[in-house]
């Protein structure tokens, strides 16, 4: 199924078209007689009386191929809420045959100058669907019609949104493939495919990364007959050569657990244990696209953890990028190990403004917060709080863990300079990244969000199906929308 939006400054429309209408948050239709036929009008003021008007939406079928849709607009909306309704729209139109529906932009009357675009960006979100592997595709296709003068969006917000709907479905197929299709191999090879949206790509292999001294994201890939590497783009949008803005990304492409084996239920999720370089190569894409101006990179570890004759095994000890060595305890704690040559090469190689790097790293951060917060971990309150703040205002929450100094006593090892678990038990998410600020050697502004709980769904969201969320593209792009451009 998609959807095709048009843009058109008359309110011309068929006699049979439906159309979708805005009204106030009490479904008054006053300011609708000029739009309505006097029997149509009739009609829906009769149903009104009757209808459940708590409801955002309300659908009323004149015939059997004309529906007029009317959409309460609260006089409190937050943006994100706008974006809902979008998605609440998809949900009411997505059923039966190809159809045309015309929204008459003028009657939405908000506070907010891009309403429009926030709700069609809603509706184009919740609209994903990952079916490229069914022998039968739905060909369905939903038309819509944006008619009006007053609220129509810009060329230039209509393509700002269009590279992050972009930029999200990127992030959503990477994840969405499967380990026999996207190992580190291909993945490494799409990546390079986006040179054409104007990114800088260089990948690093392991004969490179052997010669630079990446043991720790090395020895995570050892097991497997698939490559291992270091990939980064680089968007240079600003006219000064200021820092870039630095996002990493954990990419375990397929995580059996390695030789501390993960049960057998559930494995085939951990084709997502890659979906925080997902989301990295997701909102570089977005950056690239919208021409964000911005110096940007984007920094991802590439791995697949197997078992094998050659694998790694527990009570190894391997010398990191940083000089650091690690003795690994449990080989299914791989993600740590990726991340922590990576944050080292990116901190040294690009000295960023800040660097926020994503994984699906712990289980218990969703423990702890479910599948309705990232965990957010930071050596710096202001970059804290920008997070926070984007998050709440695109809907991708983060909550903020505590670091201190105190937990590093439980990743010591008495054979390494530090172990890649706590063997003694408890705060697995906030030991996890207690170890990763170990590899922040030069104290540059650090966030780690912990996303194992926010990348994949079972059940959809209010803005995604079932599958892979994208989580983190529109978070980051907030951020960086808010504070750095």
């Amino acid at each position: 199924m998609s959807i095709k939006i048009n843009y058109s400054k008359n309110t011309f429309k068929k006699p049979s078209s439906n159309l979708v209408l805005f009204c106030d948050d009490k479904f008054s239709i006053n300011k609708l007689k000029k739009i309505l036929s006097s029997s149509e009008y009739s009609y829906i003021s009769d149903l009104l009386k009757n209808s459940d008007l708590k409801k955002n939406i309300l659908v009323f079928e004149l015939n059997s191929k004309k529906k007029i849709v009317l959409i309460s607009i609260k006089n409190n909306f937050k943006t994100s809420e706008i974006e809902k309704l979008g998605g609440e729209l998809y949900g009411r139109i997505n059923q039966g045959k190809n159809s045309e529906y015309f929204i008459d932009a003028d009657t939405a009357i908000s506070k907010n100058e891009n309403f429009i675009s926030h709700f069609l960006h809603g509706l184009k979100l919740k609209s994903y669907e990952f079916n490229k592997y069914k022998s039968k595709k739905t060909t369905r296709l939903i038309s819509i019609f944006v008619l009006g003068k007053k609220n129509k969006p810009t060329l230039q917000t209509q393509l700002k949104f269009k590279a992050l709907e972009e930029g999200t479905f990127y992030a959503r197929d990477l994840v969405s493939e499967p380990g026999n299709v996207l190992h580190p191999d291909e993945y490494a090879k799409r990546l390079n495919s986006l040179r054409k949206d104007g990114l800088k790509i260089n990948v690093y292999d392991e004969k490179k990364l052997k010669k630079m001294g990446m043991h720790a994201l090395l020895g995570v890939g050892q097991g497997s007959i698939r490559g291992s590497y270091l990939v980064t783009m680089e968007w240079n949008g600003a006219k000064n050569k200021s820092k870039p803005l630095a996002f990493v990304g954990k990419g375990v492409c397929f995580d059996t657990g390695g030789y501390s084996l993960k049960p057998a239920r559930f494995m085939e999720d951990m084709t997502y244990d890659m979906a925080g370089s997902a989301t990295v190569v997701g909102l570089m894409k977005n950056f690239a696209l919208r021409k964000a101006k911005i110096n940007a990179v984007g920094v991802v570890g590439l791995v697949e953890n197997m078992v094998s004759g050659n694998a790694q095994r527990p009570g190894d000890i391997v010398k990191s990028y940083s000089g650091k060595t690690i003795e690994i305890l449990n080989t299914d704690a791989e993600g740590r190990l990726v991340l922590a040559d990576a944050l080292t090469f990116t901190e040294k190689k690009f000295k960023p403004k800040f660097i926020v790097d994503l994984a699906t790293l712990t289980g218990a951060i969703i423990v702890c917060l479910g599948s309705e917060y990232a965990g957010l971990f930071s050596n710096d309150d202001k970059l804290s709080e920008q997070i926070f703040n984007a998050g709440n205002e695109v809907e991708e929450k983060v909550w903020r863990m505590p670091l201190h100094k105190n937990y590093d006593k439980l990743m010591n090892s008495k054979n390494a300079d530090v172990q890649n678990i706590n063997y003694v038990g408890g705060a697995g998410s906030t030991t996890a990244a207690q170890f990763l600020q170990r590899f922040i050697l030069n104290k540059t502004p650090w966030a780690h969000l912990d996303i194992a709980g926010m990348a994949f769904s079972k059940y959809g969201g209010a803005l995604n199906s079932a599958g892979a969320t994208g989580f983190g593209v529109r978070l980051l792009n907030q951020l960086v929308e808010e504070n750095y451009e």
